[in-house]
């Protein structure tokens, strides 16, 4: 089995920031659904259509059942971002400690890049945890991650308190890693 190096930034926000809406003329029918008890297949194919890029194999070395019964917990919470009735990206909210909610997984299928669905669906998702009144609101990117993911997290009010460096193991022929 395969692994690379990537670094880990863990990022908090710990008051809800001043969020400006995103430009929503160019969004036209777009709406951000909760997934209740979403089917194992639905959620992989959002996983696997969002994070194939990203080398998001967490969730892919689950069995099914493990899955389901996970994705399933009423504490994990799984927005679909659709357009046009079609799912164009992913936000996945873990509040099993309510006052430390963190994001665990957040993207836009590549096809809908360069739109401002990423701002759009993470200003959304930000609105949401601190209604609840959260303590803490945190998530992690890595350097494997989309090159202005780190970037947008810290316009969005997240600031970094940690670094690590951690090896990833590969899924033979899934996602196919660029070594340049």
């Amino acid at each position: 089995m395969r692994s690379v190096e990537t670094t880990v930034t863990f990022l908090e926000m710990l008051a809800p920031p001043t969020l400006r809406r995103p430009y929503r003329s160019q969004m036209q029918q777009i709406a951000l659904l909760r997934a209740q008890n979403p089917p194992t297949h639905f959620y992989r194919y959002l996983y696997d259509t969002v994070g194939k890029n990203y080398h998001w194999v967490k969730r892919r070395t689950m069995q099914p059942h493990h899955l389901a019964e996970f994705i399933q917990n009423p504490s994990i919470e799984i927005y679909v971002l659709n357009i046009g009735g079609v799912p164009a990206g992913m936000g996945e909210l873990d509040f099993t400690d309510p006052e430390n909610v963190e994001l665990t997984y957040m993207g836009i299928a590549e096809e809908y890049f360069g739109r401002g669905l990423g701002t759009y669906l993470l200003t959304e998702l930000t609105e949401l945890v601190w209604s609840r009144h959260p303590h803490r609101f945190h998530l992690q990117t890595c350097t494997l991650d989309h090159p202005r993911a780190l970037v947008m997290y810290q316009k969005h009010g997240f600031k970094p308190c940690g670094q690590q460096v951690e090896r990833l193991d590969l899924i033979e022929g899934w996602p196919h890693f660029n070594e340049d």
